[in-house]
């Protein structure tokens, strides 16, 4: 069983920029595919970007260029680097976690952070 635990949303301004972490715990860290994904109010929840274990990342196009994905495997911890904020960036942040294969899309992750809140303002 692997838990996460977001942390870092909050309220920012247009332009602006939030880092995002995700710790994980119960599974070897360097194991697991690491992603990111939001949804906003009356949508579906949408894939932003994903750390493979073999070190190798993935952005969805609408973040490609402001949006960063890192982890530190010592520290057990993802991180979401989100500059240049939008009012469309709005949404709840969630991390995912899967042993060995990650992908694009909900189904390919096994564990599900609680989700942080992250409200751009125009």
């Amino acid at each position: 069983q692997v838990q996460l635990v977001e942390s870092g949303g909050g309220l920012v301004q247009a332009g602006g920029s939030l880092r995002l972490s995700c710790a994980a715990s119960g599974r070897t860290f360097s194991d697991l595919a690491m992603g990111w994904f939001r949804q906003a109010p009356g949508k579906e929840r949408d894939f932003l970007a994903i750390s493979r274990s073999g070190g190798s990342t993935y952005y969805a196009d609408s973040v490609k260029g402001r949006f960063t994905i890192s982890r530190d495997n010592a520290k057990n911890t993802v991180y979401l680097q989100m500059n240049s904020l939008k009012p469309e960036d709005t949404a709840v942040y969630y991390c995912a976690a899967n042993i060995g294969y990650g992908g694009t899309l909900n189904v390919h992750y096994r564990y599900w952070g609680q989700g942080t809140q992250v409200t751009v303002s125009s």
